[in-house]
């Protein structure tokens, strides 16, 4: 019986260990593909991820992620009403039908370039947010050499087929990874199917999500497909279990049912193999500091963005942090200012980081506070 219980503990972890080796050594079709956490932009996994290809309506990231800057900027709002041009009406492709002159709202039109892909509803959300086409393409690529997406060139902000238009899996990885920060992103990514009333005519047509995984795969929340003759079919893809937030894109795949099954694949392999410990949500105090000049002189700092540690499973969770704080800062300080940073490192190496920030205002004290806390101190 003993003899039995070891033969089958042993086979049991050889297949434990096959399997993980062939998960780190997958054989995918597509012609380029990563996997990173979302959290802290680890690469799990990655096949020729900086070869530039073109990404058809994977572009479209982009596109979405500068139109949530402008909503949580304040210079649009979801009810804001956007006139559709003869431009964007003309566009072609995956779209709503909208036609020239009708007014469709910021609200319906990020949910018809999330759920159905809308070229026509994207160019109306460029032409809406910078005046034109050509001014929305400029900032995308002004935003891509923010985000250090060195692969990158957009021609145009919706992916059609046109020369000089391309980036890597490790570029869009990027872009998604800024785009799924954005919390209400997920109300429109996350749509399987919908409806939307677009013409003169009012005629309802119906909406339904181009990415399959948000139906099919467990914890799937996003993020968008592709498809042009040339790019053949791209996706770009997150899922969150527990603390894990994954993004797996694959570019160049040979079929849709490919591109879904190779994404799925690079999850699975993510999910079975890392967890992640959450070290501070977004908001949550991690010092107390005491200012003698300020007033209140007791404030609260805050992490600005959630620290979440990925940690290979069985492996020890030995990560330390250092906070760090700014002593050159002037008075007034602003509700959400930078006071600091909170640093986690690993090895001697700083992996993560968040910027530490005053969660309220804080004025310099006024003389009489001052002398009241002089006296103070001789009394005491």
């Amino acid at each position: 019986m003993k003899r039995k219980l070891s033969l089958v503990l042993t086979m049991i972890m050889i297949i434990s260990s096959f399997t993980s080796f062939a998960n780190e050594d997958m054989k995918l079709s597509s012609k380029s593909a990563i996997l990173i956490d979302a959290n802290s932009g680890t690469i799990l996994y990655e096949k020729n991820s900086h070869e530039k290809l073109p990404p058809a309506s994977v572009t479209k990231i982009m596109s979405m992620l500068l139109t949530m800057e402008a909503l949580s900027e304040g210079r649009i709002k979801l009810d804001d009403q956007v006139t559709i041009s003869e431009n964007a009406s003309s566009m072609g492709g995956s779209q709503l039908f909208l036609e020239p002159g009708e007014v469709k709202t910021v609200d319906q039109l990020l949910k018809g370039i999330a759920v159905a892909s809308a070229n026509d509803g994207c160019v109306a959300m460029a032409e809406y947010i910078y005046g034109s086409e050509e001014a929305f393409v400029k900032k995308m690529n002004e935003k891509a050499q923010e985000l250090g997406m060195k692969d990158t060139h957009f021609v145009n902000t919706n992916g059609l087929p046109v020369e000089d238009h391309y980036t890597s899996a490790y570029d869009i990885s990027l872009m998604s990874k800024e785009l799924i920060k954005y919390k209400d992103i997920h109300k429109y990514l996350k749509i399987w199917m919908d409806e939307i009333v677009v013409g003169k005519k009012q005629k309802k047509i119906g909406l339904v999500n181009t990415n399959k995984l948000v139906r099919f795969y467990k914890g799937a929340n996003g993020i968008k497909t592709g498809f042009t003759n040339e790019a053949r079919f791209c996706l770009s893809a997150s899922a969150t279990r527990d603390d894990l937030t994954l993004i797996a894109v694959v570019l160049g795949a040979p079929s849709s049912k490919e591109r879904f099954s190779e994404a799925s694949s690079l999850l699975n392999y993510g999910f079975a193999n890392y967890e992640t410990v959450k070290i501070y949500d977004q908001g949550q105090v991690v010092k107390k500091v005491k200012l003698e000049k300020a007033d209140p002189e007791n404030i609260e700092l805050t992490c600005e963005q959630p620290l979440y540690y990925l940690n290979k499973k069985g492996d020890k969770k030995d990560f330390k942090q250092k906070i760090v704080i700014d002593e050159n800062f002037k008075f007034p300080i602003k509700k959400g200012q930078k006071i600091g940073e909170v640093q986690i490192y690993k090895d001697k190496k700083i992996i993560m980081k968040s910027n530490l920030v005053s969660n309220k205002e804080v004025k310099k004290a006024g003389y009489l506070k001052m002398l009241n806390k002089v006296l103070d101190s001789i009394l005491k």
